[in-house]
């Protein structure tokens, strides 16, 4: 048996898990990032002294040589000495969207949710995305009756809005941001939040909120028409966003949303307004109306993509 300490760690919590020879991770555990000076050292607290033969560690930033620095987040670590303070035989950094769509075949049928129907191909790509701290996005492509990811900064493509609202959240972030303003920004945590201040100020009814979780509760209890607004408004953009990943790589097999955030938003994600995003593409909204928009229901699915995910692979 090989014991394998899975991670999924991104700029607000890290979350460890075991697994042995590639079976579903158990022993799951979330632990805040800013109760530890790295990932490593939260890494090790959780092993607390258990000794593990390998580990697969997803990170929300690209992983582009041995010093892997965090994007949303004050951490950093080198790989080398990653696995010599972990101890562990083989050792594998891989981008939190790389182990999120790694999850994807391995996902049970109740483990998803229709947000809109259409023809999946399961020979062709999906795009799997998903907004939290920032926004992460990779694809999934055949190779030969496997599934290969592709890893994507997409996130920071920039926002284009579709309305003249839009168009004003994109001025007013300008001026916080300069010329470029990307589309986690707006798709995030902070980007509900800001979306929530932003309308509030063009309605002329500024809301006090101190954090994402504000928008929603407020929206929740009805009481807030600016909190409904702003997540009617971020649903319509990530259904915008996820249209035009689908149009770039025409993503036959589907789209796939995952994550913590919007998972948590249950019935407050508007799905009406998330399909106008998608298919509003003018000459191509036909060819979209076949592509499936799959929710990942699953909690802690990176998890499950980096015990999934094959070391030299």
């Amino acid at each position: 048996m090989t014991l394998r300490l899975v991670g999924d760690i991104g700029g607000t919590n890290a979350r460890f898990a075991l697994s042995e020879d590639g079976r579903a991770p158990r022993d799951e555990a979330k632990l805040p990032g800013a109760d530890y000076p790295g990932p490593i050292e939260a890494a090790e607290a959780y092993l607390a002294g258990r000794a593990v033969e390998e580990a697969v560690l997803a990170v929300a930033t690209p992983v582009l040589g041995d010093e892997v620095a965090f994007t949303n987040s004050p951490w950093r670590f080198s790989i080398a000495d990653a696995k010599r303070r972990l101890g562990v035989e083989r050792l594998a950094i891989i981008n939190d969207f790389v182990a999120q769509a790694s999850a994807v075949p391995h996902l049970e049928q109740g483990e998803c949710r229709v947000l809109k129907e259409g023809s999946p191909k399961p020979t062709h790509p999906a795009v799997v995305l998903g907004p939290g701290t920032g926004l992460g996005v990779a694809f999934l492509v055949d190779a030969g009756g496997t599934s290969r990811v592709l890893p994507s900064e997409g996130g920071h493509a920039s926002f284009a809005p579709q309305d003249d609202l839009q168009e004003e959240v994109l001025r007013r972030l300008r001026v916080t941001y300069g010329g470029h303003v990307s589309l986690e920004r707006v798709l995030s945590g902070p980007g509900l939040l800001a979306l929530a201040r932003i309308i509030g100020e063009v309605q002329g009814r500024p809301v006090e909120l101190a954090g994402p979780p504000d928008v929603s509760a407020r929206a929740a209890a009805g009481d807030c028409p600016v909190c409904s607004e702003a997540l009617r408004v971020f649903s319509g953009v990530l259904g915008a966003a996820a249209g035009n990943l689908a149009l770039t790589l025409l993503a036959d097999r589907g789209v796939y949303v995952t994550g913590g955030l919007c998972r948590n938003l249950g019935p407050l994600l508007d799905v009406a307004a998330l399909r106008a995003g998608f298919t509003g593409k003018g000459r191509f909204a036909g060819y979209l109306e076949k592509v499936p928009v799959i929710q990942v229901m699953r909690p802690h699915s990176g998890l499950l993509g980096a015990a999934a995910w094959r070391i030299g692979g």
